[in-house]
Formats: structure tokens, C-alpha cells, sequence
């Protein structure tokens, strides 16, 4: 907000030093009256935030959820090298008196906040995950089952609905696109289980990369937010919600005023999607990107290092179809710049399947206009992926199917699991208590090197492997394992439904 200018009207010689003073006076007035109303009109610090707390606190829900853990009680097998005259005394008495399968319920708290007056709720995925109940407490702590009617994990967002036995004060969104560094906001929640609990800040910086997710944006503010504040809003001074409270930066476990909101812009198209559908429809265009350096720019002859530079093409994705190029740099896609390489996975994503699109390229030192139809992303598959142009979608990855975390082979990986430099095949880095993975004893640092007699080089690799013997109906796979011993094949039950 631009502050109002004044201007001293001219002195004449003829007025008195009396009516000067006076003048003077009435200026100095209305420079006073005009600089208050550009304080005002800028947002400036209300003298309280009880008015607005009073309004927003009946909005702002706690979310309970609980959820039924395995755990295994007694010594595990000690791990015998194959052959040995003990393997089989060992198996005999263990599985005899070995660890027994133990479960106990598990209970977890966050925030939400209501955006119907039916009772549709809005919180993170991440509270609600893996949850066998879940619970809505309002704030005159009634509590309502809820139902889970969608969940984005890419944006760690979810959506419930309750049954209320009457209106709900639902409260709305705000354009995030607006909001300055330094507006003043306020965020409410559930911090450590305590309830409605209301603190105030300023936005400190915009377009955050956490790298907690493909499509990261943002809002980083100083008001404080603590554990069981996800899933709570962060609203502007008009009481809208420019915010989802997710994520915050600590050493000690609190509050150090470094907080992240998902942004409204953000949150709010994958929020409607899940309550029309129940699942969220994103575009693709099949391309592997990197970041355009100065480097790279002044070598293609770009005068500012901007957009995305195409580092190969997925075959059959809709940007071969469009013949976008290997080296091509990618500048504007349905009509919104590319500023940055890591901004074009979201503006694919947000764009609806199917839309015939307009991009623009930097090819060959001159700008290019194609047409590209925008395809559909399918789970595994990457909208732009960031890299180096490896299309078989190596790292770290989750195969919820089999209960584990893959890893491909890289050098800290090899370090961290103490693994040979010849070793072939993907490293698992996690195991789920209660997974398929775990029933088999399959361990962190383990290596698999074939699933389905066929070997695999990357995380995806398994992905499609999976998803192939599923779709001809098979309830196992088998898997080749390279670990506690040696090779061993495992057969591992792939869950239906």
C-alpha cells in the first residue's frame, strides 16, 4: 500500500506569521489524519486479537485418532549363518517360545478446522494416516465420528466429514497470493494436546521449498505452531484461511518461530477435488527437468536463468507427443511463467487433464510455441521430475503393497547400511511393524535383487512389477533377497483390495 503524499501548499509573503502558524497547524493535523489511515489500510498491529480469536476459535477443531499397533514381545532368532548344525534347534524353539504378535491401540492429536457449516473438515494427511478412528472435537468439546472422504499425500491434505445435529461455523478461503512478508496472521490449533490455543505473527517468507513433496509453496511464518498444531489454519487479519498449518523447523522438538503453512492457493483446488471425487486428478506432461544455472543460460543464449531445462522426454507421455526436445528450456506453460525449475511440476499438476495447453520454449536460440495435451498422473508416475534425466526413477521410495522403503544404491545409502561397493540390486531402509515385509523378517539393509525372477534397478522398477502381478490376479510375489546370511528367495503377500 502506497502511503498518501502531502504536499505543503505554496507560502505567500503576505499571509501573517500568525496564519502561518496556523496553517502550518491544520497540515500538520492532516499529515497526522492521512498517515494514520495508510498505517491502517497497510494491516497494521490490532491493539488485541481477542475480537477475531472470538470469531475463528469455534471454527478450529481437534482431530483424535487412534489406531491398532503391532508390536512383538520377547528375543528375536539370532541370525546363524546358513548350514549351521544350531539353524535348525534355533527354528525349532523359536518358533515354539519365539516372539509373539502383541497389539495395542494408539492414540494421536491435531488440528483441523470446519469449512461447511454440514460438517466438512479439513486437516493434514499426516494426522490421519493409517488411522482406524477417527474423532472431530469441537470446541464445546462435543465429539463426532468422522469419515474420511479423501486424502492427498502429495500435499499431505485430507478431508472429513461429520454428522452435526446442527450448523457448524465453518469458516473460508482467503487469496494466499496476496499475502505479503510481513502481514500479520494468526494460526489456531491443538499444540501438545491442550486445546483451542490462538498465537500471532508475520508472514516471514513466501514459495518455501521443504522438500517434503513434489509441489512445495510455502508460507513460512513466526507465529508460533508446535506438535498437534498440524492440520490447524493460519488466517489473515480479515479471518480468512491463507494457511494450513503442516510443518515446522526445530532442533529441540518446539517452537523456534520458524513454522510452514500450505498455502490456500494451493490447498484449496486439491481440497474441492476431494470432496467432488474423493481422490485428486493431477496433469502430467512427462518430462525429467533440471534447474537452467547462469551457466546454462548464457550457453543457449537466455538472458536471464529462468524456466526449466528439459533433460529428457518419458516415451509415449504427452510431451513426446508435443515434441518437446531434450535441451529444450521450458518458459511458459497455460499462460503462467516458469520463474524457476521446481514451479513447473506444480503449474503441470494443477492444470486439468486433458486440456489442450499452449507452452513456450527456448529452442535453438529463439522462442517456440507448441501445443501439448495434458495427460493424467498416475501414482507412480513423475509430472516433471526433477534430475538429471534418469527415467527409471531411482531414490528413496515407499511400496505401501509389500510393507517397506526402497532405496536405490547410492553412496550414503551404501555407507549408512555398510554395503559392498559390488552390490547389486535396491536397499531396504524401512520396514512397516505390521507389513507383509516384516511377516518374512525382511530387514533395514537388506538388498532385493530380483522380484519376479526378473532383476530391478530401481524403486519404480518394483512398483510396475507389483502392480503387474496384481492385475493378473496373483496374491504373492516372489522376490530374491540378499541378507542375514545370503540370497534366499521370500514370498510376500501382496494385500487385495
Amino acid at each position: 500500500m502506497k502511503l498518501l503524499a502531502f504536499v505543503h501548499p505554496a507560502a505567500h509573503s503576505t499571509i501573517s506569521r500568525t496564519f502561518e502558524r496556523a496553517a502550518f497547524t491544520v497540515a500538520a493535523l492532516l499529515f497526522i489524519t492521512w498517515a494514520g489511515l495508510g498505517a491502517a489500510q497497510a494491516k497494521a498491529a490490532p491493539e488485541s486479537f481477542a475480537d477475531l480469536a472470538e470469531k475463528l476459535l469455534p471454527s478450529v477443531v481437534n482431530i483424535s485418532t487412534t489406531q491398532t499397533v503391532q508390536g512383538r514381545e520377547g528375543p528375536a532368532m539370532p541370525q546363524l549363518p546358513p548350514g549351521s548344525p544350531f539353524e535348525e534347534f534355533f527354528k525349532e524353539f523359536f518358533d515354539r517360545n519365539g516372539p509373539q504378535q502383541r497389539s495395542r491401540r494408539a492414540t494421536s492429536l491435531g488440528s483441523g478446522f470446519v469449512i461447511s457449516k454440514d460438517g466438512y473438515v479439513v486437516t493434514n494427511n499426516h494426522v490421519i494416516a493409517d488411522a482406524d478412528e477417527i474423532t472431530v472435537i469441537l470446541q464445546d468439546d462435543t465429539r463426532l465420528p468422522a469419515e474420511l472422504v479423501g486424502r492427498d499425500p502429495k500435499t499431505d491434505l485430507a478431508v472429513l466429514k461429520v454428522k452435526p445435529t446442527k450448523d457448524l461455523p465453518a469458516v473460508g478461503f482467503g487469496d494466499s497470493t496476496i499475502a505479503r512478508v510481513g502481514d500479520w496472521v494468526v494460526a489456531i490449533g491443538n499444540p501438545f494436546g491442550l486445546g483451542g490455543t490462538v498465537t500471532a505473527g508475520i508472514i516471514s517468507a513466501r514459495g518455501r521449498d521443504i522438500n517434503s513433496g513434489p509441489y512445495d509453496d510455502f508460507i513460512q511464518t513466526d507465529a508460533s505452531i508446535n506438535k498437534g498444531n498440524s492440520g490447524g489454519p493460519l488466517f489473515n487479519m480479515t479471518g480468512q484461511v491463507i494457511g494450513i498449518n503442516t510443518a515446522i523447523f526445530s532442533t529441540t522438538g518446539g517452537s523456534v518461530g520458524i513454522g510452514f503453512s500450505i498455502p490456500a492457493s494451493t490447498a484449496k483446488p486439491v481440497i474441492d477435488q476431494l470432496i467432488k471425487n474423493g481422490s485428486v486428478k493431477r496433469g502430467w506432461l512427462g518430462v525429467h527437468i533440471q534447474a537452467v544455472t547462469e551457466e546454462i543460460a548464457e550457453t543457449l543464449g537466455l538472458k536471464k536463468a529462468e524456466g526449466a531445462l528439459v533433460a529428457s522426454v518419458i516415451k509415449g507421455s504427452p510431451a513426446e507427443k508435443a515434441k518437446i526436445k531434450p535441451g529444450d528450456v521450458i518458459i511458459t506453460f497455460d499462460g503462467k511463467n516458469v520463474t524457476e525449475m521446481r514451479s513447473l511440476p506444480r503449474i503441470v499438476a494443477e492444470t486439468q487433464v486433458g486440456k489442450k495447453a499452449k507452452m513456450t520454449v527456448w529452442r535453438d536460440g529463439s522462442v517456440t510455441t507448441l501445443d501439448v495435451a495434458v495427460g493424467e498422473l498416475e501414482d507412480d508416475a513423475q509430472v516433471a521430475a526433477k534430475g538429471g534425466g534418469d527415467s527409471k526413477g531411482g531414490g528413496e521410495r515407499a511400496i505401501d503393497d509389500l510393507g517397506l522403503t526402497l532405496s536405490a544404491l547410492t553412496d550414503p545409502v551404501r555407507s549408512r547400511f555398510k554395503l559392498a561397493k559390488d552390490a547389486k540390486g535396491l536397499v531396504v531402509t524401512k520396514v512397516q511393524g505390521d507389513g507383509p515385509a516384516a511377516e518374512k523378517n525382511i530387514r533395514p539393509g537388506d538388498l532385493i535383487v530380483e522380484v519376479s525372477q526378473e532383476e530391478v534397478t530401481s524403486p519404480a522398477d518394483v512398483v510396475n512389477k507389483v502392480r503387474e502381478v496384481k492385475k493378473a490376479g496373483r496374491k504373492t510375489v516372489l522376490l530374491l533377497l540378499e541378507g542375514q546370511g545370503g540370497m534366499r528367495f521370500v514370498v510376500v503377500k501382496i494385500p487385495t483390495g
